[in-house]
């Protein structure tokens, strides 16, 4: 990508980064500071559900917000907004105020997403919007990755973790605050039709749907199952960390897989993995090479969100990707909002492991699913598939007008 292209998004893309370290370090430590107060993990995983309800609510109303008061002024008050109900989660114990607290979060970075991806492919030009998507995506990864190493510089029944996640978040603003890029035009509204996805591709519809149900679980249980393995916080970062890492580094190379096969198949031995990787995870605790297994367990499962839009992009008009895409994100979303609220109650009843032998069942379920799809003959060859783009599932709509496999865009102002 030329530099010039690159120095007119830099000031966002540095704002994304400062954003997504603390939010990354609250993904962790908001689970595991409600465990330390005694909560369970049904309570743990109904606050889940609430973030991403929060979540999906942001991504549909924001929109009309932008418009009002612009991206600037939005990019500020959803700061402050998420960093008050961040700090008010460390100092309220009640599980009544985590659950609303959780949802404002969701709703707050749902809305960030939204107005960093529309400024950032305002920016961009038909030649460069895919590079700045594979940047951004790339920051995604890090970033939250090298959050999970900062909650450990406090113990999690301090406020140090909860401060410094803060002190990230409010630091994002700066960059934004201070650019002197226009801001771009409202940001058009939420598109979803769950029907024109499933009448595309049902194994991406099901593909949307397995990657919110198990990825959105890890997100909200995943450090609940690791505390119950090991007390100390270094252990449980690591464990997260190394799902990401795995889903991260593993993405595009499967990727470049499913271009020179029917990804379909692809999508099938994804949930193949994820079946015998979960399983792993569930039966390898204690052991040395626990961390491995969940490594394989991120390479597996964390891929599925992106080949499943690829999997409808391949089938999907032109002018249809944005709209098919808006569809897959909030199906994922659906399912990361349903999903905790019954896997914390299994956890309750049957203890951690059930967890990931629940993934490990839904994997293996879906995997049948999408084995019958492999019976019917789909509508492209392997050749007309659109080429691969990495996706991350912690994104907005306004992603998808930055993806190159969308409508081809003007040069942005």
């Amino acid at each position: 990508m030329p530099i010039k292209a690159l120095t007119t998004v830099s000031s966002l893309l540095l704002s994304t980064a400062l954003l997504l370290i603390g939010h990354g370090m609250q993904l962790t430590l908001v689970p595991l500071r409600a465990s330390a107060n005694g909560l369970s993990d049904f309570i743990i995983g109904v606050s889940a559900s609430s973030y991403f309800l929060g979540f999906i609510v942001g991504c549909i109303a924001i929109p009309a917000a932008i418009a009002r008061v612009g991206h600037i002024r939005i990019f500020a008050v959803l700061t402050a907004l998420m960093t008050s109900a961040i700090l008010g989660i460390e100092m309220l114990d009640d599980w009544q105020f985590l659950v609303l607290l959780r949802f404002i979060t969701g709703v707050a970075i749902s809305s960030l997403y939204t107005a960093i991806e529309s400024w950032l492919n305002d920016q961009a030009t038909a030649e460069t919007r895919g590079r700045i998507l594979s940047i951004y995506n790339f920051i995604l990864l890090m970033a939250m990755a090298l959050g999970q190493a900062l909650i450990n510089v406090g113990p999690i029944t301090s406020p140090a973790p909860f401060t410094l996640a803060a002190v990230f978040l409010v630091l994002a603003i700066v960059p934004v605050g201070l650019t002197s890029k226009l801001a771009p035009a409202p940001v058009p509204a939420t598109r979803v039709s769950f029907s024109l996805l499933y009448q595309r591709s049902r194994s991406a519809f099901a593909g949307a749907l397995l990657s919110g149900l198990v990825v959105g679980s890890f997100w909200s249980l995943g450090a609940i199952f690791a505390r119950s393995n090991s007390e100390s916080q270094s252990d449980i970062s690591w464990f997260v960390s190394a799902a990401i890492i795995g889903g991260g580094l593993l993405q595009y190379p499967i990727g470049l897989l499913s271009d020179r096969m029917d990804r379909r198949k692809v999508l099938l031995l994804l949930c193949l993995g994820g079946t015998l990787s979960s399983i792993a995870v569930a039966a390898s605790v204690g052991q040395s090479w626990h961390l491995a297994s969940v490594f394989l367990f991120g390479a597996m499962v964390m891929p599925i969100y992106a080949m499943s839009l690829a999997t409808a992009a391949d089938v999907a008009d032109v002018s249809e990707f944005v709209q098919i895409g808006t569809t897959v994100l909030m199906l994922n979303a659906l399912g990361a909002l349903l999903a905790p609220l019954a896997l914390g109650q299994l956890m309750n009843v049957l203890g951690a492991p059930a967890l990931f032998w629940s993934f490990s069942a839904m994997c293996l379920l879906f995997m049948a699913f999408m084995a019958l799809q492999l019976r019917e003959t789909r509508k492209v060859t392997v050749a007309e598939q659109v080429p691969f783009s990495a996706a991350a599932s912690e994104v907005a709509p306004a992603s998808f007008d930055l993806d190159p496999r969308g409508p081809e865009h003007t040069e942005g102002t």
